[in-house]
């Protein structure tokens, strides 16, 4: 947080030396308002790829840390999205019941949905479908 303060603080120092620099030059009438301008456009077209880059790096980071999920395993066993939100609520300990309530559905569905997920990860209970889900990467370890 100091760190972007502080380069948002020399960012504005920067704009603000050089509008005083090409106000200085136009009062001399050295240079034309649009040379000031392309400069002012340059600048700012540098600074924001900068900034793109460095915010890009930074959130691609908390991207990959956050989403583990294995995706083409998830197609390959064909666990649809829904059961992998179910999945991924067995895996953090909830009851049916309360996957039912997280996921505005029945409780019946959500039996229905850990039966399919038993059959396509080929377990019989719900300790080993979350340890093979873990293993696969389906789910995200919290």
């Amino acid at each position: 947080m100091r760190k972007n303060v502080i380069s948002f603080g020399l960012l504005i120092a920067a704009l603000v030396i050089l509008f005083q620099i090409s106000q200085y030059q136009l009062i001399q009438g050295n240079i034309g308002i649009e040379l000031i301008v392309v400069l002012v456009s340059i600048v700012f077209f540098f600074l924001g790829l900068y900034f793109r880059k460095k915010w890009q790096a930074k959130s691609g980071d908390e991207f990959l840390s956050a989403n583990q999920i294995n995706y083409g395993e998830q197609k390959k066993l064909g666990i649809s999205d829904r059961e992998q939100e179910v999945l991924q609520h067995l895996s953090d300990g909830l009851s049916n019941k309360e996957i039912a309530d997280k996921l505005f559905i029945t409780e019946s569905t959500t039996k229905s949905h850990v039966s399919s997920l038993y059959q396509k990860l080929e377990v019989s209970r719900r300790p080993q479908a979350i340890l093979k889900a873990q293993q696969s990467l389906l789910v995200i370890n919290q």
